[in-house]
C-alpha cells in the first residue's frame, strides 16, 4: 500500500475524515487499480454526504471503464439532479457528456 494510499485510509478509519479526504481516498484506491475498493468508499460518500457532487462523476466515469452501464447511468443521473440543484453548471455538462456515452 503506497503511503497517501495508508494515511488516507487511516484517516477515514478514524472517523474524523471529512468528504473531500474520503473521496481522496476513493481516487487513490483508484489510481491503483482497486476499483471495487473505489467504489465501496463512494457508496459510502454517497450514503453520508449525498450532495458531494465530485463523486458522482469520477465514480460513474469509473463504472463506465468497467462495462457497468446501468450502475453508472445510476451514479451519472443522481449527479445531474445534484448539479442542478446546485446551479453547477460545469459539473452538470461533465456528467451529461457521460452520460451521453451510454
Amino acid at each position: 500500500m503506497n503511503q497517501r494510499l495508508a494515511m488516507l485510509t487511516e484517516l477515514v478509519e478514524s472517523g474524523k475524515a471529512d468528504s473531500f479526504a474520503r473521496y481522496a481516498l476513493a481516487l487513490e484506491h483508484r489510481k491503483a487499480r482497486q476499483c471495487d475498493a473505489a467504489l465501496a468508499v463512494f457508496a459510502a460518500l454517497r450514503r453520508d454526504d449525498p450532495d458531494y457532487l465530485p463523486m458522482y462523476y469520477i465514480a460513474g466515469r469509473l463504472l463506465l471503464d468497467l462495462g457497468r452501464d446501468a450502475e453508472a447511468r445510476d451514479w451519472l443521473d443522481a449527479g445531474v439532479l445534484v448539479a442542478q440543484r446546485k446551479g453547477d453548471r460545469k459539473t452538470l455538462g461533465e456528467l451529461e457528456a457521460a452520460l451521453s456515452e451510454l
